[in-house]
């Protein structure tokens, strides 16, 4: 028999703030986290803004020599997850730590470890690469980090799907707990992708937005759009089975009961230019949480201001939903925090299970001239207020990545 999974602890580090609590009212109140870059000098590249997370300071969270032993992206994990825990009250019991795994997962992982060993080789020689290059480079070290912290010895499977790599690594995560494997998972992604060769590579794909205009950068949906928004951040969850988490009387948040993934088999960069992946993907989700379109009343999309991903979304939900999609509240909040890869999934499936707690939907901000082809609601401008049961976070990611997970409203 399946068991129920739900979501205990959350915790968030984005551009927007670096609490659950503090990124949410922002998010609802509509503010731009996206700014001019800080991290490096900019200055004279073609793209100087990013979505950046503001005002941390890791040292009250990690002490010196852990935050000098790892890379950014790894820190912003260990922040995130500290909240998490710390919600879902889990290092105050006893538990069998080898039935705790760690699934978080990114995009790229350690870029800031790499641009700068890389560098290091090239001016200074072979023999002055740090030794911690490779352990802080790879993408499950950053799971296998907080599995240390936390003594969480099940397995670390983070998802590397590039901007789904949250989503799958949640996605899975449940499948492990309601299939019987796991009692619990800490689960999420991170991403520090801001950087020279991060930016640049983005950059050089034609996948960002030139403008250099915060305000006119990130605009999901409109006609306007002309590429997305880097960004950094981290989300972690903790998934439980009800059983588990209702023995040691754990805070409950939402329930999660779907989950879609497909892979297009298209193109490198682009989405099927018939939207058929995304189609399919939500259909599972919504066949595996056993409801009607209907029954949704928000879904967080992928949304990244990119001239094909809006269009073929929007697609995609139209073909899964048919006239369905028209009643639900869509919102980008990639609009405020830009795209944080692989990362994007876990901040975004927050924002997912925070609406479906208090009612209250983000806005897509910037959405002044819709594209005909985007013609659904799209929620713009400002938050609106909505009963809801379920809720829908989407995410696409390079390689025709598609997942797309779903919660239910706990009353508990």
């Amino acid at each position: 028999m399946k068991r129920r999974v739900v979501v205990t602890g959350m915790g968030l580090v984005s551009p927007v703030g670096n609490t659950v609590e503090e990124s949410f009212k922002h998010l609802v109140e509509g503010k731009n986290g996206i700014d001019f870059i800080t991290l490096f000098d900019a200055s004279q590249d073609k793209v100087t803004i990013a979505g950046e997370v503001k005002n941390l300071n890791f040292e009250d969270f990690l002490d010196k020599k852990e935050i000098r032993r790892a890379d950014r992206v790894t820190n912003l994990a260990m922040v995130a997850a500290h909240e998490a825990i710390t919600q879902a009250n889990f290092m105050n019991h006893t538990y069998d730590p080898y039935r705790v795994g760690t699934f978080v997962g990114s995009g790229i992982g350690g870029l800031n470890t790499i641009f700068e060993e890389v560098k290091t080789s090239v001016e200074r020689g072979q023999d002055r690469i740090s030794p911690f290059f490779i352990p802080n480079a790879i993408i499950n070290l950053i799971g296998a980090k907080i599995g240390i912290k936390y003594q969480a010895k099940g397995p670390n499977l983070p998802q590397v799907t590039a901007c789904s790599a949250a989503t799958n690594s949640i996605g899975e995560a449940f499948r492990y707990i309601r299939d019987g494997y796991l009692d619990a998972v800490i689960t999420g992604g991170a991403e520090s992708p801001i950087n020279n060769i991060g930016v640049g590579g983005f950059s050089s794909l034609k996948a960002l937005n030139f403008s250099n205009n915060p305000e006119i950068a990130s605009v999901p949906f409109d006609q306007r759009r002309t590429g997305f928004v880097i960004a950094e951040g981290a989300g972690i969850l903790i998934l439980e089975s009800y059983e588990h988490a209702i023995k040691r009387g754990a805070p409950i948040l939402a329930e999660m009961v779907g989950y879609g993934t497909t892979s297009d088999a298209f193109h490198m960069t682009a989405p099927d230019d018939e939207a058929n992946g995304i189609t399919v993907c939500l259909k599972q989700a919504i066949e595996d949480a056993n409801i009607e379109a209907k029954d949704l009343g928000y879904i967080n999309a992928h949304g990244t201001s990119t001239v094909l991903n809006d269009k073929l979304e929007t697609l995609g939900i139209k073909k899964a939903f048919g006239e369905a999609a028209y009643g639900i509240n869509i919102s980008s909040t990639k609009s405020m925090t830009g795209h944080a890869l692989g990362a994007a999934g876990a901040i975004e499936t927050i924002a997912t299970i925070k609406a479906l707690q208090t009612g209250w939907i983000p806005p897509t901000i910037h959405l002044d001239e819709p594209d005909p082809e985007c013609d659904l609601n799209y929620t713009p401008h400002k938050a609106v207020y909505r009963q809801m049961t379920y809720a829908m976070n989407i995410n696409i990611g390079f390689g025709g990545q598609n997942a797309a997970i779903i919660f239910k409203k706990v009353n508990i």
